[in-house]
């Protein structure tokens, strides 16, 4: 009698959070191409890392160093194209074409703006920037030539800016129109040449010479290269394919009644990617006060990190495609429906996906030319990581759905209005005024999120971000 009373509820509860098999097919065709891409794409800096750190740990960290800082300019570009993306999206799914082109339009500006600032910044004061993180108690001399390597690396790597700003604006907007592939077969065939450069320049085969970090970087911008031009070249090849870049280029203008939307619903998020990524680069800051071999650690961590890390992102995605398309088409209902199946879904993925890295975190430090107390601090740091990344799987899932709905102002205080207001002061406090160690300090400011968890659920269950806002612009 008890067990006939529980089943409604348990089949109740399993309908909500289960879907069926048309359900996952929908959801691994949008998701399984972006993590095939990104999955080849981190494995290849996977690669790329180890190979770097093959040849020493000042060159790694240099490397490391300026590649935080380039991961700032790199979500800035994810920021702005992502405001108007959002719009893309429901236009996509109000077959608003125009609209499509439109938010376009918007991206390619956004971007050259954003490349131009990046060169100056990086250009005249990239070497101070990087002095930040070298904080050694031990000899300055190694401090000194891991600024030379992260110096020489961050100058090359400028002449990449443009192929992956113009490449971005291109995969975004596929995306969002659902075709998944062509993104994927771009970057598959930039993390080839990335990879083949890497071992012919940094090693100095094949009668190149051994150029080190800087032939990382030259690797890595004829791969951008590539991708850019696949990715562009095949958009506008098959006539029909993308309906909505037919006359994209016959005028940058945009009309301004949606430039002024954009504006307001996209700069909260472009400022929350920017703050978001500075708020990163902040945090690592703090946890090099511990030293240069923190960063060694905190690199390798990274690395596989990022490797496992393209499940929940790709469901992050999903997300902001899937459910954005369905409440540009009005489907509220279904909208809500589908986004408590994906969050359950990214949760569990990420429980899975946590156990596989917890096992390899013994083995992959190994695979450096490096010291044991590096290896040591990188084992612990991924296995911090394995352990939270459910946590991170759910609050990126409800980052994306409010973002889906154009609440971008509430995601600009749920994501790095957070990281500033909780996290940076937390870990600024702990490196600066305790004798903490690296460890139990990393651990605090990553568990911390699950304040974070508990935001997420309140506002996603509250449906704030329930929201058709592109149905005004139906004859735009």
């Amino acid at each position: 009698m008890d067990t006939n009373a529980e089943r409604p509820g348990k089949t109740g509860l399993r309908n909500k959070l289960i879907g069926d098999k048309s359900f996952y097919k929908m959801v691994l065709t949008v998701t399984v191409p972006i993590i095939i891409q990104n999955g080849i794409t981190n494995f290849v800096s996977l690669l790329d890392n180890i190979m770097v750190g093959q040849v020493g740990t000042e060159q790694m960290s240099g490397v490391a160093v300026a590649n935080q800082l380039l991961f700032v300019f790199n979500i800035c570009i994810f920021g702005a194209i992502s405001g108007a993306g959002i719009f893309g999206a429901q236009f996509y799914g109000n077959r608003n074409y125009e609209g499509v082109r439109n938010a376009f339009r918007f991206k390619l500006l956004i971007c050259a703006g954003l490349v131009l600032l990046a060169v100056l910044i990086f250009a005249s004061g990239g070497e101070g920037l990087i002095s930040l993180y070298l904080n050694e108690e031990g000899s300055g001399q190694d401090a000194a030539r891991t600024l030379g390597y992260g110096k020489a690396y961050l100058l090359c790597m400028l002449a990449g800016l443009i192929p992956y700003a113009l490449s971005q604006v291109y995969a975004s907007t596929l995306r969002e129109a659902g075709e998944t592939v062509l993104p994927m077969k771009a970057g598959i065939a930039a993390v080839l040449v990335n990879l083949v450069f890497n071992y012919i320049l940094i090693y100095g085969k094949f009668g190149a010479p051994a150029l080190g970090v800087v032939g990382a970087a030259i690797a890595t911008v004829l791969s951008r290269y590539v991708e850019c031009l696949i990715v562009a070249f095949a958009s506008h090849g098959k006539k029909g394919k993308a309906p909505w870049l037919d006359g994209v280029y016959r005028t940058l203008r945009i009309p301004s009644h949606l430039a002024g939307q954009i504006v307001l619903r996209g700069m909260p998020l472009m400022i929350n990617e920017a703050l978001w990524s500075a708020g990163m680069a902040m945090l690592m800051q703090c946890y090099s006060m511990r030293g240069l071999s923190v960063i060694a650690g905190l690199n390798i961590s990274s690395t596989i990190s990022n490797l496992f890390n393209v499940v929940y992102l790709a469901l992050g995605n999903a997300v902001a495609i899937i459910v954005g398309q369905l409440l540009g088409a009005g489907k509220m209902e279904e909208a809500k429906d589908t986004d408590t199946k994906l969050l359950a879904f990214s949760v569990g993925g990420c429980v899975v996906i946590g156990a596989l890295m917890m096992l390899v975190a013994p083995l992959f430090p190994r695979m450096y030319n490096t010291t044991p107390e590096v290896r040591a601090l990188a084992e612990r740091f991924i296995l911090i990581v394995a352990v939270l990344m459910p946590v991170q799987g759910f609050t990126n899932a409800c980052y994306f759905t409010m973002r889906s709905g154009g609440k971008t102002f509430v995601t600009f205080l749920f994501d790095s209005v957070f990281l500033w207001v909780v996290s940076i002061p937390l870990a600024f406090v702990l490196s600066r005024f305790t004798d903490l160690p690296i460890v139990p300090l990393y651990f605090i400011c990553q568990a911390v999120d699950v304040i974070k968890c508990v935001i997420g659920f309140v506002m996603v269950k509250r449906g704030v971000w329930i929201h058709n806002f592109v149905v005004s612009e139906k004859q735009a």
